[in-house]
């Protein structure tokens, strides 16, 4: 019997979230699938959204993955190119690129393309990770334009606050936005997951599903709610059950005592998979739809969790660490980290496509 853990990937959920992200972006969205879709395996992913608009990857060998296994809508290089000897592959796999600083704009005069490249031309509206400032804009977009090896030009920002939504700092990135492109002639897109859910001001253009995707959003908890649906839901299932007397401690460090007589159950899944190690005593797990909690600390292999009040469950029974009874957003909280990093970093579990 192989071990227990595993990824359970709803492709109907995905395709309902992005039809729901392209829902608010007004018509158009690329489908985020970077990081392997964020861990859900992207070539799985693109596949079963065969009516999306297009898709995004961090780079040209995710990109190149994508087009070898038969997806032939456009792709978007959130990153752009790193080289000039890039440009050539771009061209001969239709990669759509992202501009966002000089030497990009000079790769770009010096190729001598057959096709003229499709540009996204980002702009450093406030975030200051990537793009070209307000002032330089126009000037990056005119040489573009008069460079004569550039087709099309979508004008993008990024923002770097929009899931707090009483933060006066989205509003002032779209500002300095529209100010910014006042008059020239594209596409625009400033809409990632947060800004589609949150700020409707950003929603014109092309919208970026991409936390969102997976059924996780981005927004503080009391936010109202968004009909998401969890694509992953990783399981597994106890395999040892311990009867420890009130004040025994449990697991590395004797980080937690029993308060009463407790039903330990040890589940088979640890950091070395992928679960958050700072998510321990407290974090919700369930079991046929009951929750629970982890108690004492994780460890690489396996967790232990509190059975005590759930007399039926026992050896064999399933344990989901996240997915539908337990969001992944909350045991992220319980770690301090955030949905993107849980679901980027599930390894050794088996993976089912459904």
């Amino acid at each position: 019997m192989s071990r227990p853990l595993e990824a359970v990937i709803r492709l109907d959920h995905l395709r309902h979230n992005y039809h729901v992200g392209r829902a608010l972006a007004g018509g158009k969205a690329l489908a985020v699938v970077k990081a392997n879709a964020y861990g859900h395996g992207a070539v799985q992913c693109a596949a079963a959204l065969f009516d999306a608009d297009g898709f995004a990857v961090a780079c040209i060998e995710e990109a190149i993955e994508l087009r070898e296994a038969g997806v032939t809508q456009p792709i978007l290089l959130l990153e752009g190119v790193f080289e000039a000897s890039e440009l050539e592959l771009a061209e001969r796999q239709d990669l759509w690129l992202v501009v966002h600083h000089e030497g990009q704009i000079d790769m770009i005069e010096a190729a001598e393309p057959k096709t003229p490249y499709k540009v996204w031309l980002k702009m450093d509206s406030g975030m200051h990770r990537a793009g070209f400032a307000p002032s330089e804009y126009r000037a990056a977009h005119r040489r573009l334009q008069a460079c004569g090896k550039v087709e099309s030009i979508t004008m993008m920002s990024h923002f770097a606050r929009a899931d707090e939504p009483g933060n006066q700092a989205t509003a002032d990135q779209i500002a300095v936005f529209q100010n910014a492109v006042e008059g020239l002639k594209g596409d625009i897109s400033l809409a990632n997951s947060a800004g589609l859910i949150g700020w409707p001001a950003a929603r014109a253009g092309w919208g970026r599903a991409g936390i969102m995707l997976y059924g996780a959003s981005p927004m503080p908890a009391d936010s109202p709610a968004i009909d998401l649906k969890p694509v992953m839901q990783l399981k597994s299932k106890v395999f040892a059950v311990r009867e420890l007397a009130e004040g025994e401690p449990v697991g590395y460090g004797a980080s937690f005592h029993t308060p009463r007589a407790t039903r330990v159950g040890v589940v088979a899944c640890g950091y070395a998979d992928g679960y958050p190690r700072l998510a321990s005593t407290g974090s919700p797990v369930a079991i046929n739809g009951q929750r629970t909690r982890i108690i004492g600390r994780v460890s690489m292999d396996m967790l232990m969790i509190d059975l005590t009040d759930l007399p039926e469950a026992g050896v064999g029974s399933e344990v989901e660490l996240w997915g539908d009874t337990v969001s992944v957003n909350e045991v992220a909280a319980h770690a301090g980290t955030i949905a993107y990093e849980l679901l980027c970093n599930v390894k050794r579990a088996a993976f089912r496509y459904r």
